[in-house]
């Protein structure tokens, strides 16, 4: 038996491929599917199997690319109802894959049709060795379970139930779970990738509750906000995405072009760097900084049903754009702005700007009375953790609705914890005639790194990857 796990950063999606000498299958593919056939052909392998643990909510998943591409048989949940040609699976139900055995728990509770699959390798002992759990059971945590509104007392107990049937596997049983830190579909993962069932149940918090009323009590108080394409993505995956190879092509659009697109209502998302965007931009443009979690909040904040068209630091950026917006469910990508903003500017068409201040500017100013006017848009964890005095909390994705509730009168400053949100948020207010914003450079990171404020506790927001790989903190 052999297992590679593939991550996807921003998204920290992870998925596997688990293999004998001459097939593997695939579990929980993302929807660029050509690193799982690269690295099969490599190893000599061929894909017979695409293992589902669930419909997911977070991402636009590549089975139906994979089989097409392959041949592979797709395996998901019966009770998940999918559109598509597959091998529907119960509690009970078992297969094989050379000389692996796998076997079906039902774990509902994250969604109601989860499953777990347990895997024997044959070749080496007759007890099993390891679970692809998708997202009930993560290092650390467990999956939540609020994501289907009216349901989430009811898929607590579930999830409590199906956490027992896990509880009872060896101790030395491998934990593969489908996210890991950064993923808003639980709430406090852990930084390792994988784990035990021995190991989880010691020191796993999630599985110290005795009673289900306690493990209710803790699951359904302080989750972060669920993103929008949540509620989008699961029902894609269910009916069976589009082929990759089915969609339009992204083509250069000249600035005339956009600007005529523009008008017209499409979706304009600048993903340069916010300093950037900062300098110019085109009016109404949303700023989603292709160097923040640029997947997570394409899904959370833009609208579903628009074209989108880029506008990049260079064309070099237009494929990596187009794949993470594919794998948040955004089919209709029209384009990119042709020559980017220097062809845009050198042809005449207006711009506009978002001030930005550094750390050490905004604390001068903090000194002055009366004080600036402080948004964070953080999340509530984090700003409860650290915050400057008198900042005003609201999270960015409620920037969208509750834009009304700031003053026009007053500049407002924006901060998170980089910089990256607190832009996205300057050009929300901006779709909104809230013109005098300014976006804080470096966030809260510039003010502990300055020496300003305390060292945040939180080293990663619940909703982005890792500070330093992001940022490249030291």
């Amino acid at each position: 038996m052999f297992i590679q796990s593939f991550f996807v950063p921003g998204l920290a999606h992870l998925s596997y491929l688990l293999g004998g000498k001459g097939t593997c299958a695939i579990i929980d593919p993302k929807r660029d599917v050509e690193e799982y056939m690269v690295v099969a052909k490599a190893m000599g392998m061929r894909i017979t199997h695409i293992l589902e643990t669930h419909l997911h909510a977070d991402f636009v998943s590549g089975h139906m690319d994979l089989s097409a591409r392959t041949g592979a048989e797709i395996v998901a949940p019966k009770a998940g109802q999918c559109a598509f040609a597959h091998r529907p699976v119960k509690e009970g139900d078992e297969f094989q894959i050379e000389d692996m055995n796998i076997r079906v728990l039902d774990t509902p509770g994250h969604t109601p049709e989860h499953i777990t699959y347990v895997v024997t390798d044959r070749s080496r002992g007759s007890e099993p060795a390891a679970i692809f759990c998708g997202d009930t059971l993560f290092v650390g945590d467990v999956g939540r379970p609020d994501l289907f509104p009216g349901q989430a007392v009811e898929l607590a107990g579930k999830l409590f139930d199906s956490l027992s049937k896990l509880k009872a596997l060896p101790d030395h049983v491998l934990v593969l779970p489908a996210h890991g830190a950064g993923s808003l579909c639980g709430r406090a993962m852990g930084a390792m990738r994988y784990s035990t069932i021995g190991y989880e149940k010691r020191y796993n918090a999630e599985l110290q509750h005795k009673t289900v009323d306690a493990f209710r009590a803790s699951l359904l108080s302080g989750m972060p906000e669920a993103p929008d394409h949540f509620s989008r993505c699961s029902d894609i995956n269910r009916k069976g995405p589009a082929k990759l190879s089915d969609l339009e092509i992204p083509k250069p659009i000249s600035p005339a072009e956009v600007n005529q697109l523009a008008k017209g209502g499409n979706t304009l998302l600048d993903g340069r760097d916010y300093l950037a965007f900062g300098g110019a931009h085109i009016a109404g443009a949303w700023n989603i900084d292709m160097a923040g979690n640029f997947q997570t909040f394409s899904g959370w904040m833009l609208p579903p049903d628009k074209p989108i068209v880029l506008v990049l630091e260079s064309e070099t950026r237009v494929n990596d754009a187009v794949i993470m917006l594919r794998r948040v469910g955004f089919d209709r990508i029209a384009g990119w702005l042709d020559g980017g903003m220097h062809a845009w500017s050198v042809g005449g068409f207006p711009t506009d700007h978002v001030r930005q201040v550094s750390a050490q500017e905004l604390a001068a100013l903090s000194n002055q009375k009366p004080g600036p006017m402080i948004l964070d848009v953080r999340g509530k964890l984090e700003y409860e953790a650290l915050h400057l005095d008198g900042a005003v909390h609201l999270q960015a994705p409620d920037t969208r609705k509750q834009f009304g509730e700031i003053p026009k009168e007053k500049t407002i400053y924006v901060i998170c914890n980089s910089g990256h949100r607190s832009s996205l948020t300057c050009s929300v207010f901006k779709q909104h005639e809230l013109h005098d914003v300014v976006n804080v450079a470096g966030g809260m990171t510039a003010f502990s790194a300055a020496g300003l404020i305390g060292t945040c506790p939180t080293c990663t927001a619940p909703h982005l990857p890792s500070l330093k790989e992001v940022h490249g903190i030291k």
